[in-house]
């Protein structure tokens, strides 16, 4: 059973320039849940990402966070949204010049009180849920972004998202340029952070596989909305030739 609404977008419009991305666009994610974002490229997968913790303006419409117009909050209120929401972009963004172990604590540094030593010990722990733990990679909290390989990175940029310990994070392409192997690893990882931490999660992939094996929900995006958000299973089984096109890999 899902929980309580969490993000609501009502009647949604966005454009830019001539370019429509939405156009009355209602949907509804629910508290404790992964819900995945499919579609064609270019269509505006990322742009829901952005406009659900105010990167981007919406043109018309209504989204609400707990119940809370994102538009209408005041920078306080939007500082306090984003620390409840991590983003994991899609090329990791970690700091070159830092630390891995910098890196993952950088939002600690930013946004709490916490000592050195105290943030130490939380990116450490926060590595060691994402599977780079000091016994398995040593000394890998003082390496540096360029010695590691790109499923790595990915992996670090997971641990500094959960280390503010979020109600929400949001997965812009969290496995682009990965081979299958790291692919798996990371799918595995989302599902593993949702279950010991119980965050919503909010997923865009154009990979099948991650989105099946991650997915509560899954919402496709066509025709600047999203007709289509149901089960992986439900999903399956529509018979639209939009819906088939797509999942078969025609679209």
């Amino acid at each position: 059973m899902r929980g309580d609404a969490l993000i609501e977008f009502k009647d949604v419009d966005k454009a830019f320039g001539s370019n429509v991305i939405y156009d009355d666009m209602n949907l509804t994610i629910h508290e404790g849940e992964t819900l995945t974002i499919i579609g064609g490229s270019g269509q505006g997968k990322s742009v829901c990402l952005k406009l659900m913790i105010g990167l981007l303006p919406l043109d018309d419409g209504t989204i609400c966070y707990r119940g809370q117009s994102v538009a209408e909050m005041d920078t306080d209120a939007l500082r306090e949204l984003r620390k409840r929401v991590s983003y994991v972009f899609q090329g990791g963004a970690l700091f070159d010049s830092m630390t891995i172990l910098e890196n993952v604590g950088y939002g600690l540094v930013e946004h709490t009180k916490m000592r050195e030593e105290e943030i130490r010990q939380k990116g450490l722990e926060c590595l060691e849920m994402v599977g780079l733990g000091e016994s398995s990679y040593p000394g890998i909290g003082e390496a540096m972004p360029a010695n590691l390989s790109g499923g790595m990175r990915k992996r670090v940029a997971l641990a500094r998202s959960i280390a503010l310990e979020p109600e929400v994070i949001l997965y812009d392409e969290p496995t682009t340029g990965l081979d299958p192997n790291n692919c798996k690893r990371i799918a595995y990882m989302i599902r593993k952070l949702q279950g010991e931490l119980g965050v919503t999660s909010v997923v865009v992939t154009h990979d099948m596989p991650t989105a099946w094996y991650v997915s509560d929900r899954v919402a496709m995006l066509h025709d600047h909305g999203f007709p289509f958000v149901e089960t992986p299973e439900r999903l399956q089984a529509v018979e639209d030739p939009v819906v088939r096109d797509f999942i078969t890999g025609a679209y």
